[in-house]
């Protein structure tokens, strides 16, 4: 017992580490505590503050931050994600792509969206060029359905970007005056609209000449509107009988409207067309021809109204008003509110003559009649007349056949 105490008083155990509050101290020593850096990351007077260079010129909405509110009604900001600003990057600076081709169509539309939102396709020098690589690599994704009807004004300011789309299944070009000698008339024939099913030509001062161009690669080349199913050229009094022989050349149509034209003689001009293409004249008007599903599909669909919006507003700028308000004081005439808007083109009356529309009737296969479900009876053939030799000698063959005596009969009875 005395060995042990002795052995313990002269061991020096060290120095005794006490934790207390989260600080660290020596037994016995409440001056001498460890000292220990901070847990806190950032100082309590520590603040951020988002700042903004002189030559940094995005705008708010193109800052690489989101900013959202919380429950609490407190501002709160995340990050864009890389995705999101290389797509933003790449549609401010589209017109710099050299080629979209093999480039996944899913991040396209998203592109194409960013791209309008920004207005890239507005713009008079790199806009056409940006369009471009989009209808080139994806056809009719951008656009697939144009409804043009009575927008003639937009015709003549976007005639380029118009031509630029490929792979259109349906337009409607109505009321929209284009003449013969139009060029988009002649871009109709081209290879870039050789997709084309349906067309609408009405009210658009076409006459004979017209319609050869517009029939003539098809004619001639075998190229061109060769798959049409539906075509109106309804409300053009110039085209006349010999302008329809040139229709009859489009083999698949399947609807055909050639009311209010300059056809005298229809009683002719419908059979030529039963005879030449099957077509039936129809003796009610056709749902085909009212434009009631004829509108503006694809990616495109907003642009295209973007760019009415933009040709409405240049019209009613300042410079045509100026213009127009110095002719109007010139000749004595008052300035009104009425005589600033530009007056519509006038459409063409309504036809007071029997439509001329044309339908493919539709084939109705049905399964032939078989005997064991059909409820008619069988047609008897007549009965050809015997000489009376053979008829004799039947009845000598049909009395020997019959003629079997009780044995006869017993024996085939045991078979």
């Amino acid at each position: 017992m005395s060995q042990f105490s002795d052995l313990q008083g002269n061991e020096d155990p060290g120095p005794v580490y006490v934790r207390e509050k989260g600080q660290l101290f020596v037994a016995g020593s409440h001056c001498a505590r460890v000292k220990t850096p901070p847990v806190r990351l950032f100082s309590k007077g520590f603040s951020v503050e988002l700042c903004v260079s002189e030559g940094d010129t995005c705008k708010p909405k193109e800052k690489p931050f989101i900013f959202t509110y919380t429950e609490q009604g407190s501002l709160r900001y995340s990050a864009k994600s890389l995705f999101t600003l290389a797509l933003d990057f790449i549609a401010d600076n589209i017109h710099h792509v050299d080629s979209l081709l093999g480039f996944p169509e899913q991040v396209a539309e998203k592109l194409f969206t960013a791209a309008e939102a920004r207005e890239q396709f507005c713009h008079p020098k790199s806009g056409l060029v940006a369009l471009r690589k989009f209808t080139e690599a994806y056809g009719e994704l951008v656009l697939s359905s144009l409804c043009l009807r009575d927008k003639y004004l937009l015709v003549s300011e976007k005639l380029e970007e118009i031509r630029s789309f490929h792979g259109l299944h349906s337009l409607d070009l109505s009321y929209c005056k284009l003449g013969d000698k139009h060029e988009l008339l002649g871009h109709l024939s081209s290879d870039a609209l050789d997709s084309l099913r349906a067309l609408y030509l009405k009210d658009n001062c076409l006459s004979d000449v017209g319609i050869r161009k517009l029939t003539a690669p098809v004619r001639v080349l075998q190229r061109g509107l060769g798959k049409l199913n539906l075509l109106d050229v309804s409300c053009n009094p110039e085209i006349t009988e010999k302008g329809v022989t040139f229709l009859l050349v489009f083999r698949q149509l399947r609807f055909l409207d050639i009311s209010d034209t300059g056809v005298q003689d229809l009683i002719a001009t419908c059979e030529k067309v039963q005879t030449r293409t099957g077509l039936l004249h129809s003796k009610k008007p056709l749902a085909q021809f009212g434009h009631v599903d004829c509108r503006t599909e694809g990616w495109a669909e907003q642009l295209i109204a973007q760019w009415n919006q933009l040709v409405l507003s240049a019209i009613k700028s300042k410079k045509i008003l100026q213009s127009r308000r110095a002719a109007q004081q010139f000749y004595g005439k008052k300035l009104n509110q009425e005589d600033l808007e530009t007056p519509p083109l006038p459409k063409t009356p309504a036809a007071t003559t029997k439509p001329l529309q044309f339908c493919r009737p539709e084939v109705v296969t049905s399964p032939a009649p078989s005997a064991h479900h059909s409820g008619r009876k069988p047609v008897k053939r007549p009965r050809e007349k015997k000489p009376l030799e053979d008829m004799a000698s039947s009845q000598r063959a049909r009395q020997t056949r019959v003629a079997l005596t009780a044995d006869d009969w017993d024996l085939l009875n045991s078979y």
